[in-house]
């Protein structure tokens, strides 16, 4: 019987956090604008258009604001490279003995530390150096269009929670069903994010549960304090 595989979380970390935001924010955003709306409206109608409206805006929103976002690292890293390979054409020697460098500074003896770098430089110098200098690899490394639609698609999925809670709730409770079932969702998605993620529950739930209250919280009176009756 062989060894166990070991189970790593950093693979996830790009489309996992696109769609713990996208999720969340989908959640909680929506939640609130139905809050907001509800604190100043008397019928079910605007309630549900806000929230939709909501909704539809904030997808678009995510999924245009991470894939730029996003890209914008991903520039980064591209450009970082290319000067990184002219550097190799350039200087190779100098280039190898800043890579030993840093395999001295990461513990290794000078003499070891120099012979991982050229064997290193002899089989991908460029990898070598994207990596062990850079902190680029092929894990970590920007995906703009994954994190734009894992980010767009959590939110349409966190967003219509509350819209669906708008539709079945009783009109006169809105404003607690939508908190009480947005903290529910809220808690559900910090649970299953940190189970994902590798990470500690409790912290997660604790953080995601203060935030997510102080937000509906001020939207609510934000409603309360300019909203004139909608009919």
């Amino acid at each position: 019987m062989g060894p166990n595989p070991e189970n790593h979380y950093v693979n996830r970390s790009n489309w996992l956090r696109a769609a713990v935001l996208g999720a969340n924010d989908g959640i909680l955003s929506t939640a609130s604008i139905i809050i907001g709306v509800a604190a100043a409206s008397t019928s079910r109608e605007p309630i549900i258009l806000a929230g939709v409206a909501g909704l539809v805006a904030g997808a678009l929103s995510m999924a245009a604001g991470e894939y730029v976002s996003v890209s914008s690292q991903s520039d980064l890293e591209t450009a970082d490279l290319k000067r990184e390979e002219q550097e190799l054409i350039d200087f190779p020697e100098q280039e190898e003995k800043e890579l030993a460098k840093i395999y001295v500074k990461r513990g290794l003896s000078e003499k070891l530390a120099s012979d991982v770098a050229r064997e290193l430089t002899e089989h991908n110098a460029l990898e070598a150096h994207a990596r062990d200098e850079l902190g680029i690899n092929e894990i970590t490394q920007a995906n703009p269009f994954q994190a734009a639609i894992a980010s767009g698609a959590a939110f349409i999925f966190g967003g219509s929670l509350p819209v669906v809670v708008a539709y079945l709730g009783m009109l006169n409770n809105m404003i607690y069903l939508q908190y009480g079932f947005a903290i529910a969702f809220l808690i559900l998605l910090g649970s299953v994010a940190a189970k994902t993620g590798g990470s500690n529950v409790w912290r997660a739930v604790l953080r995601i549960t203060f935030w997510g209250t102080l937000a509906m919280g001020l939207t609510a009176l934000i409603g309360y304090l300019f909203g004139v009756n909608v009919a």
